[in-house]
Parts: C-alpha cells; structure tokens; sequence
C-alpha cells in the first residue's frame, strides 16, 4: 500500500493558494487552501498540523495504480528541485478541483433556490396577512 501527500503553494493574483494532493493506492483526492499573504515555511508547517484534519478534500478520482519502489535519495532531491521549478498543479489536481467547484456550485445552487422560494412564501404570508387586516373592519 503506498500513500503520499503533497502540498504546492503558488501565486494566484491577488492570494498566495495551496494544493493539497493525497494520493492513495490507486485515487487522488486534492484539497485548495487560500492562505492570504506569504506563507512562511513555519507557518505551513504549523497549519497541516493544526488544519489537516478540518480539510475538505474532494471526492477520489481513480488514478493508474502505482507501484512505489525506493528511490535513491540524491534522485529524489533532483526530482523535488524539477517540481519546485515547475510551479503549478497537476492535471489530475486540476481535474479533482474542478470536479470539487463544480460539486459545490450546484450545492449553493440548490440551497439559493430554496432561499428564494422560502422567501417568496413568506412575502405571500405577509401580502395575505395585510389584506385579511384591511378587511377585518368592515
């Protein structure tokens, strides 16, 4: 079994964002996180920390399985210092994200809409309620 977090903190005008990738066997789920200014290393440190748990991560997407083999160690600082250089996220967090917004946008969707109508309802109530007392001297 292998699993693996990883975290990527880039610029996105006008916040400083962090992807959060948890890869398990065979799905990866991501999680995006504003942090506002710079975050110092500390300060990343001491939220997954304080946060981890409280993340929404968004639904498993199936990835290939991957096998995990142990990797040299001055291969792994060549492939960390390559990812570093590369700033952004990867496609299959990409993927995750969107399909998470979207999920999350016909949530709202569906919550404003009942808003609207419990709304709608109650301006009726009212409107019913004022004419009942306008005619309730005659």
């Amino acid at each position: 079994m292998y699993a693996s977090v990883k975290l990527t903190v880039f610029f996105e005008e006008p916040f400083w964002v962090g992807v959060l990738e948890k890869c398990d066997y065979d799905s990866i789920c991501v999680c995006r996180v504003v942090f506002g200014e710079e975050p110092k290393d500390y300060e990343i440190y001491e939220f997954l920390l304080k946060e981890y748990r409280n993340l929404k991560f968004s639904s498993p997407i199936s990835t290939d399985k991957i096998e995990k083999d142990k990797i040299n160690p001055k291969r792994l600082q060549r492939k960390i210092k390559r990812e570093i250089k590369n700033t952004g996220v990867g496609t299959k967090a990409q993927l995750a994200m969107k399909q998470q917004y979207e999920v999350n946008k016909t949530e709202k969707r569906k919550i404003s809409r009942e808003e609207k109508e419990q709304e709608k309802e109650r301006q009726y109530a009212l409107r019913q309620h004022k004419k009942k007392e306008k005619h309730r001297g005659h």
